[in-house]
């Protein structure tokens, strides 16, 4: 795999967990597996590769589950957002796309295993494309952004967590970058 020298950064919907990672990697896929597919709740998870020397967490800690003796899953305890997918004997961790904050920069260069796609994967694309949530559903994107408790996709020196009543996060009011 080729090393990109990138910054990129990302995180959890409700901004209690962060990363920063300086180096990626030029594997960016759709992975079809069940086990990927049961831990992203969809039908692939897209992710991309950071080295483990160039991946930093800068706002809380991810939650751990070892969904095989060879690999652990990282997401977020309060808001569930799943954050990676990390092999533990090969050096990187593979970020899900959709968890940066710039998740249009790494499209998937592949498919991979594909004997658990769902069999109409390839006609996704062809699928009626019904416009902007503002324009099929103004009153509720409206009432969704003045009620909005998700982190904003760039880092924040602090940012309010919200648990999943609404309410303020005890000893996480006020996280700060780092903490």
């Amino acid at each position: 795999m080729k090393r990109i020298e990138r910054e990129v950064s990302g995180g959890c919907q409700c901004g209690a967990v962060r990363y920063h990672a300086s180096v990626m990697l030029d594997n960016s896929h759709l992975c079809h597996c069940r086990m990927c597919q049961k831990a992203s709740g969809s039908i692939f998870a897209a992710l991309v590769a950071a080295p483990d020397d160039a991946l930093t967490w800068t706002r809380g800690k991810p939650s751990v589950w070892r969904s095989s003796e060879l690999v652990e899953r990282g997401f977020c305890a309060n808001c569930g957002t799943p954050l990676f997918f990390h092999h533990l004997e090969n050096g990187r961790t593979n970020l899900m796309i959709g968890s940066l904050d710039d998740p249009n920069a790494f499209p998937p260069l592949a498919n991979t295993c594909t004997e658990n796609m769902v069999t109409w994967f390839e006609t996704i694309t062809g699928l009626e494309n019904t416009g902007a949530t503002e324009t099929n559903g103004a009153d509720w994107a409206a009432a969704i952004k003045v009620s909005n408790n998700q982190h904003p996709d760039h880092d924040t020196a602090s940012w309010a967590v919200r648990g999943r009543d609404g309410a303020g996060v005890e000893g996480a009011e006020h996280l700060s970058a780092g903490a």
